[in-house]
């Protein structure tokens, strides 16, 4: 549940998480989605998610395990690339 002075809509989320996506700079030119719509799509899931949650206490523990299950998604993924872009380049 989000209540009080903090209740985002998707546009919002979406458009928050872009900004802060400037400066990992992603590559969307090989994927078959548009970068708005994949924010919008995500934000959209998100808010469904911790609307569903009965109180603000919940909300801030599953945001937390989120966060760092995603973190450790991408550090594992940036490891591989790295190791896929180290074999290619012979090191």
């Amino acid at each position: 549940m989000i209540t009080g002075d903090l209740n985002p809509n998707v546009m919002q989320l979406a458009e928050l998480a872009m900004e802060i996506e400037r400066s990992d700079n992603l590559d969307w030119g090989m994927l078959n989605v548009e970068e708005k719509e994949a924010y919008q799509m995500m934000a959209s899931n998100v808010l469904e998610q911790f609307t569903a949650l009965p109180n603000d206490e919940e909300a801030a523990v599953v945001a937390l395990a989120t966060i760092t299950k995603l973190l450790v998604e991408n550090f594992v993924l940036n490891l591989q690339l790295k190791g896929a872009n180290n074999v290619a380049n012979g090191v």
